[in-house]
C-alpha cells in the first residue's frame, strides 16, 4: 500500500515537471526570437498638444514585440523632428502617420485644420460661450437672433439655428483641451472650423445680428431641421417634455408629444324658452241614455248604446 502511494505522488512530481520544462522553453524561445529580431518604436515622453512641433528631446525609440505592433509606426527619432502633432498624444503613446500633419506643414492652429476647411473666430462673453465650457474639440450649433429684411412691416427679430455640427478647434489662446474639462475658462474669443460657405453664413451672422452658441453631445451627429422663431410663435407656449438621462441615446428618450391643436367654436347666445301654451280642455261626454228597470224586489239601471 505504502509503495502504491509513493508511485503516485512520483508520477504526479513527473507531469508537473514535463509542463514546468515545456512553459520554460516556450519562453525561452519567444525570448530569444524576441531579441535576435528587435522591433523598435518611437514613442513619446511627455504628454503632446496638438498643433506641437516635434523636438528630439520629446521622442523616445523603445523596443516593440512583432505581432503588437501599431500600423504606420516610426522606427527612428531623427524621422519625426519637425513634424506636427494635430492630436493630443499621451506620454508613453507610438507615433502614426495618423497623428501627425504632412510634412512641411508649419506648426500651431494652421496644422490641425483638416484639407478644404477653414478656421473663423468670433467673438463670445460668458452667455455665448456657455460659460466658459466651450473647450476644444466641442461640438455646438450656431443660432443667430436678426431682425428681419427691411420694408417688411409688423416683422419681429428671428431666432434661428444656421449652423450645426461645429467644432471647436481653439478657445481664447488655446488649442489642446485642458486635464480638467469640469473647470470652465473664462475667454472673448472661440475658434470655430467651418466650410467656406459657412464662414460666409458665420461672417454675415456676426455682423447684422446676435450669436449664441448651443453644445451638443460629442456622438450626437444628427441633422435637426427647425422653422425659427418670431414673436408670434414664442408667446404660443410649449409642452412639458420629459428630462432625458445624461448621455441618452434618441432612442431612449420620449417621443416628443403632438402639438395640440386649438379649435374655437362659436357659442351663440341661449335663447330663451317659449311660454307653455294653454291645454284645451277635452268636452264633457254626452249622458248616457238609460232606464230603470224592476225586477221583483231589485232594481237596475240599463244604458243604451250611443247612436
Amino acid at each position: 500500500m505504502r509503495n502504491k502511494r509513493l508511485l503516485v505522488v512520483l508520477c504526479g512530481a513527473v507531469f508537473f515537471g514535463l509542463i514546468a520544462a515545456v512553459s520554460v522553453s516556450r519562453y525561452l524561445s519567444q525570448a530569444q526570437a524576441f531579441g535576435n529580431n528587435p522591433n523598435k518604436v518611437v514613442i513619446a515622453k511627455v504628454d503632446i498638444p496638438p498643433g506641437t512641433k516635434l523636438v528630439a528631446e520629446q521622442l523616445e525609440a523603445v523596443q516593440f514585440p512583432r505581432n503588437a505592433m501599431p500600423a504606420g509606426v516610426f522606427d527612428s527619432p531623427d524621422k519625426l523632428v519637425g513634424r506636427v502633432a494635430v492630436m493630443q498624444i499621451a506620454a508613453r503613446e507610438p507615433f502614426t502617420d495618423y497623428k501627425l500633419a504632412p510634412e512641411g506643414s508649419a506648426g500651431g492652429l494652421s496644422a490641425v485644420i483638416p484639407e478644404g476647411y477653414r478656421a473663423m473666430t468670433v467673438k463670445v462673453d460668458d452667455v455665448v460661450g456657455i460659460s466658459g465650457f466651450v473647450m476644444p474639440g466641442a461640438l455646438v450649433d450656431v443660432v443667430v437672433v436678426i431682425d428681419p429684411e427691411e420694408g417688411i412691416a409688423n416683422q419681429s427679430p428671428i431666432s434661428k439655428i444656421v449652423l450645426q455640427n461645429i467644432k471647436v478647434l481653439a478657445n481664447g489662446q488655446n488649442i489642446d483641451r485642458p486635464e480638467n474639462d469640469r473647470e470652465a475658462e473664462s475667454v472673448k474669443a472661440v475658434t470655430l472650423q467651418v466650410l467656406p460657405e459657412q464662414a460666409e453664413k458665420l461672417a454675415l451672422a456676426a455682423t447684422e445680428g446676435k450669436l449664441q452658441l448651443v453644445m451638443r453631445n460629442s456622438t450626437d451627429q444628427g441633422d435637426e431641421q427647425t422653422k425659427g422663431v418670431d414673436k408670434r410663435t414664442l408667446l404660443g407656449g410649449e409642452h412639458a417634455m420629459p428630462v432625458p438621462s445624461p448621455a441618452a441615446l434618441k432612442s431612449e428618450q420620449a417621443p416628443a408629444a403632438p402639438p395640440v391643436r386649438r379649435v374655437r367654436v362659436a357659442v351663440e347666445p341661449a335663447r330663451p324658452a317659449p311660454a307653455p301654451q294653454p291645454q284645451a280642455t277635452p268636452a264633457p261626454a254626452p249622458p248616457r241614455k238609460s232606464i230603470e228597470m224592476i225586477e221583483g224586489a231589485k232594481r237596475r239601471s240599463v244604458d243604451f248604446p250611443q247612436d
